[in-house]
């Protein structure tokens, strides 16, 4: 999946908005209801991600595997 800068970086803050939410309560309850918030552990790695998506957009680089071509010659 090939992100842009801007998508990443709206990604990053979207699973840091998740963690500051986390971070205030795993579980609230409305009314009769109790509503339990996502898994810490996967929001963290996720934001992770992202957050190295970021940099590495930032600084210009691309993943992905370097390809070179090969001539064979017969010396």
């Amino acid at each position: 999946m090939a992100l842009t800068l801007a998508e990443a970086q709206q990604l990053r803050a979207n699973y840091l908005a998740a963690l500051n939410a986390i971070a205030s309560g795993q579980s609230y309850t409305i009314g009769s209801r109790t509503l339990t918030r996502a898994n810490l552990a996967e929001v963290r790695k996720a934001f992770a991600e992202y957050d190295q998506l970021v940099d590495s957009l930032s600084a210009g680089k691309r993943g992905g595997i370097p390809v070179r071509r090969i001539m064979p010659r017969d010396l």
